[in-house]
């Protein structure tokens, strides 16, 4: 079965330290994570901020004032997916080093996360839809031969 196509725009703000955020996300890598968790054809924007970018769209869009590591904005176009992942470069980094995990592998699963949320799903509607929306972002995962995000050794 073919995957559905993606155009990708990857944008990387103004980061103190890009370099390793930049390796942990080569274009191929994640078109390969956005498309794996596509359900339809799409047009995508990945852009990763630092903290202060990031709190800000999260204060203005979500009332929240902290940095998170995903926003994601969908455009509710049908049948294209359209939408922008924002990711937060310091908190993913931070996040990355307390589960113990390569910075690239927690990358793999927020994009994967993100996308699923582009289409309609939705962990904070209720414990069933966060239990079905974790195990579709796990079978995506192993699927591209990633490891269990939720698995605490």
């Amino acid at each position: 079965m073919a995957l559905p196509s993606l155009s990708l725009s990857l944008q990387f703000g103004a980061l103190e330290d890009a370099a390793p955020h930049r390796a942990a996300l080569p274009r191929h890598k994640v078109v390969r994570w956005i498309r794996h968790a596509l359900d339809a054809d799409a047009e995508i924007t990945v852009r990763v901020v630092d903290a202060e970018e990031g709190q800000a769209l999260n204060r203005d869009y979500r009332h929240k004032d902290y940095a998170t590591n995903v926003l994601t904005f969908d455009y509710a176009t049908e049948p294209v997916v359209m939408a922008d992942l924002v990711l937060c470069a310091p908190v993913v980094a931070r996040e990355a080093a307390d589960l113990g995990k390569p910075l690239a592998e927690h990358y793999a699963h927020l994009l994967v996360h993100g996308t699923l949320h582009a289409q309609g799903w939705d962990h904070e509607t209720g414990e069933e839809d966060a239990q079905a929306m974790e195990a579709r972002e796990t079978a995506i995962l192993a699927g591209l031969g990633e490891p269990d995000p939720y698995r605490r050794d």
